[in-house]
């Protein structure tokens, strides 16, 4: 058995050899041209070394997973030049100096979340600022710290996807994982509960004042097994620049040891209004949570969908979670049905010392080239806790460009 799937045993996924039958299409979303293969796609991969190299660091941020991306015009297009700043979401981040031999100084420290801006849609250093929040000594602190009415003592946030949303006085919603950790090993934790937060002022950190919502999204269904939404957004307006627009905004989950994918709905207006929602059941749209269904299997717990310019949509995942490839998958509509899996890179750092993990990829549409889509993912290991002391640069974004006649 190799080092994949020992750490995929560990995280409690089940590996399986067949896909789900995907769901009928829904008969409210438009359909795309007429072809003799409504799956197909064609592309080309490469590495994007000039994003990855940006978050090459030594001094501050020096590591962190999560980066989900958000444009705080709202609008995510690819090569949209009137974005002009979008926002980086982090979760568990390393703060402190690095050696010359690339390891870490003494004093540094981990924090649960940080964020950062970029100016523009160029990897140059100087376009890019990384802000993490401190305490009054001075001290690295997490920007987002659970307090609401499901909150436990010591559980910490890990961040999901998030919007800016321009029907609620351009408010950032972001989703917020409640995470406790059960042992001493860095995959000792279980996810129990999911919050929304409601930020007015996105623009610029502390973020002082920002609502901690809670909602009625993490959950245990028969068929499914246990989890949660907010593992990616799709905002399907008009004003955020989706081709085939209907007006709704998308919510995806990574649901139980499977990994199925599961969607929900609402309109941008009613997106606090948790009894507005929607829930996909395979065909059709429901009220009722309990009806929720799986669309595909084996994506990972942050991931992506993102309109393609025939009609069609584009999810992008992390095979199975966490392993060596990163995968898309082509939908007829925001709920599929799903095509079969293209793995469009193969990750070279699963063979880099000390054997580097790849999890959680996603697309981000904001900060691509028009034709092309930019894709990050991420690296951890077993023996984390021991290996980012030797090694700062483990753990941080790694970067592809996927090109295709189909992308925006």
């Amino acid at each position: 058995m190799n080092q994949v799937n020992i750490i995929v045993l560990l995280l409690g996924f089940s590996l399986i050899a067949c896909q789900k039958k995907p769901a009928e299409s829904p008969k409210d979303v438009a359909q795309p041209i007429t072809q003799e293969d409504p799956f197909v796609f064609e592309y080309t991969s490469e590495p994007a070394p000039e994003w990855t190299g940006l978050f090459y660091r030594k001094s501050g941020w020096f590591g962190a997973d999560g980066i989900f991306s958000i444009p705080l015009s709202g609008a995510d297009l690819p090569g949209n030049k009137n974005n002009n700043k979008t926002l980086l979401i982090f979760s568990d981040t390393y703060i402190g100096e690095v050696g010359d031999n690339n390891a870490p100084l003494t004093g540094n420290t981990m924090v649960n979340n940080t964020v950062a801006y970029i100016e523009g849609h160029t990897p140059t250093a100087y376009d890019i600022k990384f802000h993490y929040k401190q305490k009054d000594n001075g001290q690295p602190t997490s920007f987002f710290i659970p307090d609401n009415a499901n909150a436990k003592p010591g559980q910490y946030y890990w961040m999901g996807d998030g919007f800016i949303n321009q029907e609620l006085n351009d408010k950032l919603h972001l989703f917020a994982y409640h995470v406790s950790m059960t042992g001493p090993n860095v995959f000792d934790f279980v996810v129990e509960n999911v919050s929304l937060l409601s930020i007015s002022d996105p623009s610029s950190p502390p973020f002082d004042g920002y609502e901690q919502l809670t909602t009625p999204f993490h959950y245990t269904w028969d068929s499914l097994g246990e989890g949660d939404l907010g593992a990616g957004i799709l905002v399907n307006t008009e004003w955020s620049g989706a081709p085939t627009p209907d007006g709704f905004v998308y919510v995806y989950g990574s649901i139980g040891p499977n990994k199925h994918l599961v969607a929900a709905r609402v309109k941008p207006v009613s997106f606090e209004q948790f009894d507005q929602w929607e829930y996909w059941t395979g065909n059709a749209w429901s009220s009722d949570i309990d009806q929720l269904t799986g669309i595909t299997d084996n994506v990972s717990n942050e991931l992506s969908v993102t309109p393609l310019n025939d009609g069609r949509y584009l999810l992008t995942f992390q095979v199975m979670g966490i392993s060596d490839k990163v995968g898309v998958k082509v939908g007829l509509s925001p709920v599929g049905p799903f095509g079969p899996t293209h793995e469009v890179w193969t990750t070279p750092e699963i063979n880099e010392p000390p054997g580097l993990l790849p999890y959680n990829a996603k697309a981000h549409p904001n900060l691509s080239a028009p034709g092309e889509l930019l894709i990050s993912y991420n690296t951890i290991t077993v023996d984390f806790w021991n290996d980012i002391q030797k090694n700062a640069h483990i753990y941080r974004p790694r970067f592809i460009k996927l090109k295709s006649r189909y992308l925006q």
